[in-house]
């Protein structure tokens, strides 16, 4: 399978290449990428940390740990104020460019991880779609950077950085650039287009986050309603069954 690769100029792509990819494994763990979680949100809009808020029947981002501990062989946290999470079994890694933002989550993730590739994640996504991280994370050979395209433009929260990339994250934090499109003119980006992510989310919730109470209410009530859902179904599909 071909896919494009682009170089970046003023923000957009201004030449592409023909690079090969491979098929993604749909299970097991994903040799030579880790997955690391970016924790290092104020959570200003909610009022709280947003990563401890309750969700699937435990923390926010234990549901989002567990998810990732099943699709890569290293899961990292990166986060500067690792007694909070003393209760996730992974490694906590602290930013090494201070007060920086994203970018500078990503890049301690990338720079302090143990394999040559990471997949990043923010810890208020609560509709990760395995098959779709899946696709991502087996499209890093021959460039720095898998990028996908939702109906919203670049989603680089939810992309996979291999370590080529991280001489255009110092330089960029170096000079004070925090935002993460910033290294994108440094880099050979290959592209997922939105087209090719609604194969698998054909919504795009995938990138979504939780960033206030009532959003957070709204899931909250959206998983209940599932699940009542589900509990309906059940009997019906039993009964079906016996008939």
């Amino acid at each position: 399978m071909a896919t494009k690769i682009y170089s970046f100029k003023n923000g957009v792509p201004d030449q592409e290449e023909v690079g090969l990819a491979r098929e993604y494994p749909k299970n097991g763990r994903i040799a030579g990428v880790t997955g690391v979680i970016l924790a290092g949100g104020a959570s200003s809009r909610m009022g709280s940390n947003k990563a401890l808020l309750p969700h699937k029947g435990g923390r926010f981002i234990e549901s989002i740990y567990r998810e990732l501990s099943e699709i890569f062989p290293e899961v990292i946290l990166v986060t500067n104020t690792p007694e909070q999470y003393q209760f996730l079994p992974c490694r906590k890694v602290p930013d090494i460019f201070k007060a920086m933002g994203a970018l500078a989550g990503i890049h301690a993730g990338l720079a302090q991880s143990s394999n040559p590739a990471v997949f990043t994640v923010a810890c208020d996504m609560p509709h990760l779609d395995p098959g779709l991280i899946r696709h991502i994370a087996s499209r890093g050979a021959g460039c720095d950077m898998v990028l996908p395209r939702s109906e919203n433009g670049y989603e680089p929260l939810h992309a996979l950085y291999n370590k080529g990339s991280l001489p255009a994250m110092e330089s960029c934090l170096e000079k004070g650039e925090r935002r993460i499109i910033s290294i994108l003119p440094h880099l050979r980006v290959r592209e997922i287009d939105a087209a090719e992510v609604a194969g698998f989310d054909p919504a795009f919730d995938s990138f979504s986050n939780i960033n206030t109470p009532q959003e957070y209410y709204e899931l909250r009530n959206s998983d209940k309603m599932k699940s009542v859902a589900g509990e309906t179904a059940a009997p019906d599909e039993a009964q079906k069954a016996q008939a």
